[in-house]
């Protein structure tokens, strides 16, 4: 079957699904068959299922959900959806749910929980088990020590394949995502990496210290989470150590781990733009959701009286000439647009490690130059259609100019404004696009205005 059958199907199930959950409701008939559909979906699934549908529906999923799989669906539903479900269990559901659960996802669902709760959980497990997982919440979320799995396996130099060999069989399994074991000293000092290829195909007698990759360097446990997606990627990682300031072991992190830093980021941008969060529960209460964007409206309305104050400060040269307020529209949509494209393009080249402090001369400059040459490109477009439609060839001088400087400022503020949120340790992505569409507003306006005042007046 193709991907794309496969992912019909997937969606097919899920909506068949849906549509049970919702019949459940008017008639307990359906609940049996519901029930069956519902364990037989992955977890991921049945998460993206909890997160689609109402709170009313979703409490009613989530009783359905059989008792073995709530910790992995807990694993991937979203912050918001996750808090949801938790006040639904009790300490003892909760305690169980835990049981199993790989340490990275444990310490992700154990920061949502009450003190008490966390207490209980961990008391719950034994004493390694217990170790990992305060080793990872020792380390904020969003670094390479919050997003490592403590559970390894690690062999000596010395010894040779064969001895591994036999030490994983006896063992029975490995951890999931394994592609490689890694190489300590008896003090845990990080060394190298036998992969399983070689492994499994070099020769036996073979000492692992004269296999191992020593190039594969640890990633510090402080590291960002963003930095780490970077190095995956640039360096076709599946797996990597992590280390702490003395070089000793501290845990791995896998590629599962890494798509979803990579996932939240672009979620994370995108709706930053828009003041909202990427973790927000789409069915979530109607006033809370009204709370949390009442403020991303108050912001904006303050820069859109500023943009109006602008205006008014050339009322009468408005009132003069009425060809003024059809245009002005013009100029400051085109700044508005040219601007946000070089704000997207400088926090897309930040967050990939491409730009910062060594190159952002040059950056900038580019920019500029892009912008002067799309402002003088549009500039004499807007000029002749200005000219024609309102017979005057100042009126279309004036626009022309105006609409170049507001491109050039707009190139200038989206390719500085993300360095200099960055710097003052502001989210770029979160208030980058209200401080550059207010900018572009009051500089296309004044100049714009402004000219006028002075040539038409």
């Amino acid at each position: 079957m193709t991907e794309p059958a496969k992912q019909e199907t997937r969606q097919g199930r899920l909506k068949t699904l849906t549509t049970a959950l919702a019949a459940a409701l008017e008639s307990g008939g359906a609940l049996v068959n519901a029930r069956k559909m519902l364990n037989s979906l992955h977890p991921s699934e049945i998460a993206h299922l909890l997160e689609s549908v109402p709170p009313r529906e979703r409490a009613l999923a989530w009783e359905l959900v059989n008792a073995e799989l709530e910790g992995d669906v807990l694993s991937h539903v979203g912050d918001e959806v996750r808090a949801s479900l938790l006040r639904l269990m009790d300490t003892h559901e909760l305690v169980a749910a835990t049981e199993g659960m790989e340490t990275d996802d444990l310490a992700d669902i154990l920061q949502d929980l009450p003190r008490v709760v966390i207490r209980t959980v961990l008391q719950s497990m034994d004493e390694q088990d217990r170790q990992r997982v305060e080793a990872v919440l020792s380390y904020p979320e969003d670094t390479a020590g919050g997003l490592m799995n403590t559970d390894t396996i690690t062999v000596r130099p010395d010894v040779t394949l064969d001895v591994v060999l036999r030490y994983l069989r006896r063992r029975g399994e490995i951890p999931e995502t394994t592609d490689s074991l890694i190489v300590v000293t008896r003090a845990d000092q990080y060394i190298g990496l036998l992969s399983l290829a070689d492994l499994l195909t070099q020769d036996p007698s073979l000492a692992v210290a004269e296999v191992m990759m020593r190039d594969v360097e640890g990633i510090p446990a402080t590291l960002p989470a963003s930095e780490v997606a970077n190095l995956f990627e640039q360096l076709d990682l599946i797996s990597a150590p992590v280390i702490n300031d003395a070089g000793q072991l501290l845990g791995r992190i896998t590629i599962d781990d890494v798509v979803d830093v990579i996932r939240d980021e672009a979620e994370h941008s995108l709706m930053s733009m828009a003041g909202l969060h990427e973790e927000e529960d789409i069915f979530a209460p109607v006033v809370i959701s009204a709370q949390r964007r009442a403020v991303w409206l108050g912001i904006n309305l303050m820069t859109a009286f500023l943009a109006s104050w602008v205006i008014g400060l050339f009322e009468a040269t408005i009132e003069k000439i009425v060809a003024l307020a059809v245009l002005m529209p013009i100029v400051a949509s085109m700044g508005g647009i040219a601007g946000s494209q070089t704000v997207t393009l400088v926090i897309r080249g930040m967050a990939l490690g491409r730009v910062g402090a060594a190159n952002a001369k040059r950056v900038v400059m580019k920019e500029l130059a892009v912008g002067a040459l799309n402002g003088i490109l549009w500039a004499a477009v807007v000029a002749a259609v200005a000219s024609i439609w309102y017979k005057d060839y100042r009126i279309g001088a004036i626009i022309a100019a105006a609409m170049a400087i507001n491109l050039i400022t707009a190139a200038l503020v989206g390719a500085t404004l993300p360095l200099l949120l960055r710097r003052m340790g502001a989210d770029p992505a979160l208030a980058g696009s209200v401080v550059l569409t207010t900018v572009t507003d009051v500089v296309g306006f004044m100049s714009f205005l402004g000219l006028a005042t002075v040539f038409l007046i």
